[in-house]
C-alpha cells in the first residue's frame, strides 16, 4: 500500500543530513500529453538504510509544475520533504560516472600534466640560453682571459648553447604529438558522454524516514509544460464513389530535457492548466457611450459582415508522416478524448514532431461540387459526412489524396454545430466557370436626386468529365440597413434567396460534357451625392 505526499506539502525547514545523498535515476513509464502539457509518470529504486536519508533522483524534467509533484513510496517509508531543481551540483556525483568516462578523463589529466611539465623544461632551456648570450660578452683585455682560456669558453658556450636549443626543439615535438593525443581524448570524451543516455538538469531532493533498511521503490509523477501534442489527417479517395480511408494522426513534440524510451503513450484533448471554476454572473450595467462613435462603429460591422464576402485561406507547415497505422484505444469521458497506444513508443527531446497512427477509418460520403464564382472561378470538390460525431474527431489540418495524387491541404472543423461535416477535397480543373458582366445590361442612371446603378452577370460553366456532377453554386448581392439605399433583384434565375445574408443558391445537376448559363441581376439606388466605396 502506497501513500502519496505533494511537493513542498511537509517541509521542514533547516533539517540536515550527515550522511552521504544517495543517488538514483528515475526512469519514464508512462506519458500522457495534452494540446499544452504532458503528465509523467516515472519510477526509481533507492537502497536506504534505516533512519533518515537524503535521495537525489536524477533524470526528471528540466522544468515542471512544482505544485503537481507527487511521490508514492511504501507505507514503512515516510516522505518528508521533496524539492525541484534544475541547478544541483553535489563533489558526490563524481562517483556516479561511468568507468569508461572516468577512464578518458583521468587519461586527459595525465596528458596535460605532461604538457605542463615539457613546459616547465622549455621555460628552463630558455632562460639557459638567456644566460649563455649574456654572459659570452667578455674581452680579452678586460676579463684577464688569456688565448687559450677563452678559447675554452666559447668552445663551452657553443656546446651548451647547442644543446638547449636541441632540447627546445625536441619539447616542442613532443609537446605538439601530445596536443594531438589530448585532442584525441576530449573528442572520445564527447562520443562517450553521448553514448549515455541522456540525463536531464531537472532533479528531486527527497528527505525520508525508513523504518526497515531495504530496497524501495518509488513512483514519481508530475505535469510538465514541455510537450505537445496536435491532431492531424491524412484523407484519401478512389473516386466520388468511393468512401473516404481517413488515417487519424497526432504530431507530438516535447522539450522536457528527458528521452522518453519504450513508453506507454495517451494523448488526451484535456487541458490540465485550464480553469476548472465554474463562472458566476454578476450585476450588468448599461451606460452611454458617445453617438457618433457608435452609429461609426454600427456602420463598420455592418459593412464588413454584410456587404462585403472574404475567404479565408489556413496555412500550416506539412510534418511528415506515420509509418504504420496503430490502432489506438479510444476513451471518451464527459469532459475529453484520450487516445491510449499499446505498442510503446520512443520520444526524443529535442523539439522535433514525432508521427504517432492513432487509428484508421473508413467514412461513408456523399460527395458534390461547390462554387463561389463572385470569390473563387473555380469548383471544389466537397465530401459529406453525416452523423460525423461518432469518429471522435478533433479540429486539425488534413492532407487530401485524391486520384492517388497528393492535391493539397484542408482543415477539419469538428467543433462546428451542423449536422453534416463538409470536408474540402480540393479543386476541381475539369469543371470551367467564368462569371462575366454583361455590359449592355449594367449602368447607371441619374433620376432627380437619386442615383440608380443596375448591375448583371452571366455565369458560364461547363462539365469537362466523363460524368454527370452535382454542383451547388452560390452568388450574392449587396444589403444595407440604410434606408436611403435601395438594393432591388431584378434577375434570379430561380435561386433559392436568402433574403437575411443576400446569398443566392442553386442545386445544378450538370450532365457530361455540357454547359450551362445562369444569369443574376440586382439594381441599388442611393443619393447621388452619396459614394458607396464597396459596391
Amino acid at each position: 500500500m502506497k501513500h502519496f505526499i505533494l511537493a513542498g506539502f511537509l517541509f521542514f525547514a533547516g533539517f540536515l543530513f550527515a550522511q552521504k545523498p544517495i543517488f538514483t535515476t528515475a526512469k519514464v513509464k508512462a506519458a500522457t500529453v495534452y494540446f499544452n502539457s504532458v503528465e509523467l509518470a516515472q519510477s526509481t529504486t533507492a537502497s536506504l538504510p534505516k533512519g533518515t536519508s537524503e535521495i537525489v533522483v536524477k533524470n526528471v524534467a528540466d522544468y515542471l509544475i512544482e505544485s503537481t509533484l507527487q511521490i508514492g513510496a511504501p507505507s514503512n517509508v515516510t516522505v518528508l520533504s521533496v524539492q525541484f531543481t534544475n541547478n544541483y551540483i553535489s563533489e558526490y556525483e563524481i562517483d556516479e560516472k561511468s568507468p569508461m568516462i572516468k577512464a578518458v578523463r583521468d587519461s586527459i589529466r595525465l596528458v596535460e600534466k605532461e604538457i605542463q611539465r615539457i613546459n616547465n623544461a622549455k621555460e628552463t632551456e630558455v632562460k639557459t640560453i638567456e644566460l649563455l648570450d649574456k654572459n659570452q660578452q667578455v674581452s680579452g683585455l678586460n676579463s684577464g682571459l688569456n688565448v687559450a682560456e677563452l678559447m675554452k669558453m666559447m668552445a663551452f658556450y657553443k656546446t651548451k648553447r647547442s644543446e638547449s636549443r636541441n632540447a627546445i626543439d625536441g619539447l616542442e615535438e613532443r609537446k605538439i604529438k601530445l596536443n594531438e593525443t589530448l585532442l584525441k581524448l576530449k573528442n572520445k570524451l564527447e562520443i562517450s558522454t553521448k553514448k549515455e543516455e541522456k540525463i536531464s538538469q531537472g532533479k528531486l531532493i527527497i528527505q525520508v524516514m525508513n523504518d526497515l533498511a531495504g530496497i524501495v521503490d518509488f513512483d514519481i509523477n508530475y505535469i510538465s509544460n514541455s510537450a505537445l501534442w496536435s491532431p492531424f489527417y491524412d484523407l484519401r479517395a478512389n473516386d466520388i464513389a468511393s468512401p473516404i480511408n481517413m488515417m487519424y494522426k497526432a504530431q507530438v513534440i516535447q522539450n522536457t530535457g528527458i528521452d522518453w524510451k519504450k513508453v506507454k503513450l495517451t494523448l488526451s484533448s484535456g487541458n490540465p492548466n485550464q480553469n476548472n471554476q465554474a463562472p458566476e454572473l454578476t450585476s450588468w450595467w448599461l451606460q452611454y457611450q458617445q453617438p457618433y462613435l457608435a452609429a461609426e462603429y454600427d456602420k463598420m460591422e455592418l459593412s464588413e459582415v454584410v456587404v462585403t464576402s472574404q475567404g479565408i485561406r489556413k496555412e500550416k507547415k506539412q510534418l511528415g508522416y506515420a509509418a504504420a497505422p496503430i490502432n489506438a484505444n479510444v476513451v471518451e469521458n464527459q469532459l475529453n478524448i484520450s487516445f491510449e497506444i499499446d505498442i510503446p513508443y520512443d520520444i526524443l527531446s529535442n523539439g522535433k514532431a514525432h508521427s504517432v497512427a492513432l487509428k484508421e477509418l473508413q467514412l461513408p460520403s456523399t460527395y458534390k461540387y461547390y462554387a463561389a464564382p463572385r470569390i473563387e472561378k473555380e469548383a471544389f470538390l466537397l465530401a459529406e459526412i453525416s452523423d460525423y460525431s461518432k469518429y471522435n474527431l478533433l479540429p486539425g489540418e488534413a492532407n487530401i489524396i485524391f486520384e492517388g495524387l497528393y492535391v493539397g491541404k484542408t482543415y477539419i472543423n469538428a467543433n462546428q454545430t451542423s449536422d453534416t461535416l463538409n470536408l474540402s477535397m480540393g479543386r476541381d480543373k475539369k469543371i470551367s466557370i467564368k462569371r462575366e458582366k454583361v455590359v449592355d445590361k449594367s449602368g447607371t442612371k441619374f433620376l432627380s436626386s437619386k442615383k440608380e446603378q443596375t448591375f448583371t452577370y452571366d455565369i458560364t460553366l461547363r462539365n469537362n468529365k466523363k460524368e454527370a456532377v452535382q454542383l451547388l453554386l452560390k452568388d450574392q448581392y449587396p444589403l444595407c440597413p440604410d434606408k436611403e439605399i435601395e438594393v432591388t433583384v431584378i434577375e434570379s434565375n430561380d435561386a433559392k434567396v436568402n433574403t437575411e445574408t443576400g446569398i443566392l443558391t442553386w442545386e445544378l445537376n450538370l450532365k457530361s460534357n455540357e454547359t450551362k448559363k445562369i444569369r443574376i441581376s440586382y439594381k441599388v439606388k442611393y443619393p447621388k451625392d452619396k459614394i458607396i466605396g464597396n459596391l
